[in-house]
């Protein structure tokens, strides 16, 4: 295991109604001023915005409101949320939804107080100062309620990319389970698959002897793998809800990837095909990490074996650990699809003819040098090759 540094303040209030003490929550990380930060309208339709802002008037806690955060959150509203916090002298930013929510505020957060352009911060510079961020999460899959990460799409070039830093923690997160009771099959499973891949994307590492981090992501898997057929079946099961909300915090917080190298290449790939298709992420994910472990399998057998043994239940073959590390990715691509995922390119819009450019776009696009990969290094010739599995 590597020498770390892991500091993870985040305050989780998790539980029934607990968006109603959200005002409390803005007050003890001393906010007086908030932009709220929302998507589409459901959560103008369901109230939980109305029981947010009474949250905040029983406090005495002024806000202003930016709509319009969408799947694969947009550069263009992220400026717009930069000056209207300057404008209106914010000190706190409050998201209400989803990981793509969550992710745009974190970008106007660190762009409020930031004299370059927030998008230096998804080339590379790390997020050191921020106003601080609380959440109200609608959906679990992204993780971003607890982690120090953002992804955001630039529309000049269509370029997704992801930015770091502590200041991204949020504050605080409120997490009520039942606030996931009416979202859509579809957009359930889609949360499902991106807690397995945050999982799986840890779990691939090239170092030795992290016993302890192997065990707490084959245990999270196993709990997907158990709750994820339960909330498929009966959308209104609080106890899977609250079983898959808890388990995407902690896929994605990074206390299963301390100490260990990471890979990221699935994320990486799936990143150009959301960006030019608008696929949702999850769906891409889906696509996308069988063909990459497929690709990838001979750099570790054993580690793709031991994961298809004590997480799939498939039969070790000590003669031929190949055979049970193939077995473990097909049963993980059936356990996508018996969800609801999709399978190949075409089920995601995506077309053959677009391979090479989604690949130079990965290798290459917005500065990168050529290759990409914790696990594997992989140049243009590789992603083009692993795209091609998923026709």
């Amino acid at each position: 295991m590597e020498n770390f540094v892991f500091y993870a303040p985040t305050l989780f209030a998790f539980g029934k109604d607990t968006e109603n003490d959200t005002g409390k929550y803005v007050k003890q990380f001393a906010g007086s001023k908030v932009l709220i930060h929302y998507g589409s309208g459901s959560v103008v339709r369901s109230g939980l915005l109305d029981r947010v802002k009474a949250s905040l008037d029983n406090e005495g806690i002024s806000y202003v409101e930016l709509g319009g955060a969408m799947p694969n959150p947009r550069s263009g509203l992220v400026y717009e949320g930069i000056e209207l916090c300057r404008k209106e002298k914010v000190d706190f930013v409050l998201a209400v939804g989803g990981g793509s929510t969550i992710d745009s505020a974190k970008a106007i957060a660190a762009g409020a107080v930031y004299d370059g352009d927030f998008w230096d911060f998804y080339e590379g510079k790390c997020v050191e100062k921020a106003l601080p961020i609380g959440t109200v999460l609608t959906i679990a899959a992204a993780g971003s309620e607890g982690s120090p990460d953002s992804v955001i799409t630039k529309e000049d070039g269509m370029f997704k990319r992801g930015a770091s830093g502590p200041a991204f923690r949020p504050r605080f997160s409120i997490l009520n389970p039942a606030l996931t009771q009416t979202l859509p099959e579809y957009q359930t499973a889609c949360g499902i698959t991106d807690i397995m891949a945050h999982l799986y994307e840890r779990y691939l590492t090239n170092t030795q002897e992290v016993e302890t981090t192997d065990r707490m992501i084959e245990a999270l898997l196993l709990a997907m793998i158990h709750e994820g057929p339960r909330v498929i079946e009966n959308p209104d099961n609080y106890e899977a809800r609250a079983n898959i909300m808890w388990a995407g915090m902690q896929a994605h917080n990074n206390s299963c990837g301390v100490g260990r190298s990471q890979d990221w290449t699935s994320h990486d790939l799936e990143h150009e095909l959301s960006a030019l298709y608008d696929c949702a992420h999850g769906a891409g994910l889906a696509v996308v990490m069988p063909a990459v472990f497929t690709y990838n399998l001979k750099h570790d057998v054993n580690r793709f074996a031991k994961i298809a043994h004590r997480v799939w239940g498939c039969q070790m073959d000590f003669e031929c650990p190949e055979r049970t590390a193939i077995e473990g990715i097909e049963r993980l691509q059936d356990f996508l699809i018996s969800i609801g995922m999709p399978y190949d390119f075409e089920s995601l819009g995506a077309k053959k003819e677009d391979i090479d450019t989604l690949a130079q776009q990965a290798c290459y696009g917005n500065g990168r040098t050529g290759t990409i990969g914790g696990f594997v290094s992989l140049n243009k010739e590789d992603v083009v090759n692993i795209y091609k599995l998923m026709l």
